[in-house]
């Protein structure tokens, strides 16, 4: 698993770029709105839009803003618009496989933005089911580095509730389940007092494509253009890039 937890660590550090660019603000609203849709708008009866919240809190998401994106999916207030969620496949830069999961209102733009992106750095759309058997969904958590905790403390709080593997992403840690489980371990962290800046289900790759230095780039390329995409939520790549290569982005 290192390679998902040095693009893991990428993620965590892109997300608070993403952040200041103020598209960050924009999806994890959207995210709300749909969770308190699809689940009802009491956080307390609806896990996933609980998660939702928090995730946007800990990225300091305005509370009216929130407020407002509760109202408009729960139908408190007008405005909501008809997301659905849609997956696209391609090829990155170097065979790296690439999975796009859109929240949108209009798929054909959905899909124009996707295209475009792949098709302007370098990569290729695929079929449906052609990339996708490449990644598996998981439960992710990952705890922040935090007062002397330890990979230990970590895995001793979330051992019973169904977590499988920890792995240290530098500045925090990442808990690995399955993914109908993910709830459980957000849950048994909280009762051990311990604090999580994100608790969701993801698509985790089974196998990595090795890629140096210019072949990141490449594929990093890809990534923030599809994200610059209103519609696209998440991107997952199976690239994996050695210690020396990730440095030496970051010096870029």
């Amino acid at each position: 698993m290192s390679g998902h937890s040095k693009w893991a660590t990428t993620k965590h550090k892109k997300a608070v770029v993403d952040a200041k660019r103020g598209k960050l603000f924009a999806k994890l609203i959207k995210n709300i709105e749909v969770a308190a849709r699809v689940g009802g708008g009491d956080p307390a009866g609806n896990p996933t839009l609980f998660d939702a919240i928090q995730k946007a809190k800990k990225s300091s998401v305005p509370n009216d803003n929130i407020d407002r994106a509760l109202k408009r999916g729960s139908g408190q207030e007008a405005g909501g618009a008809d997301y659905q969620t849609v997956m696209y496949e391609g090829y990155g830069p170097g065979g790296v496989a690439v999975l796009v999961e859109c929240l949108t209102d209009n798929r054909n733009r959905a899909a124009a933005d996707v295209r475009v992106a792949f098709t302007r750095n370098g990569g290729t759309m695929a079929d449906p089911g052609s990339v996708s058997y490449l990644f598996s969904r998981r439960g992710v958590v990952v705890v922040p580095k935090a007062d002397g905790l330890t990979e230990d403390d970590v895995l001793a709080a979330v051992l019973d509730a169904g977590a499988e593997e920890v792995n240290d992403l530098g500045d925090a840690f990442e808990v690995q389940s399955e993914a109908s489980d993910v709830v459980a371990v957000r849950t048994a962290l909280q009762e051990a007092g311990i604090d999580y800046d994100s608790a969701e289900a993801q698509f985790v790759p089974a196998t990595q494509v090795e890629v140096d230095a210019e072949g990141a780039r490449k594929i990093l390329r890809l990534i923030d253009a599809l994200e610059d995409s209103d519609d696209v939520q998440e991107v997952f790549a199976n690239f994996d890039a050695s210690d020396e290569v990730m440095a030496e982005l970051e010096e870029d």
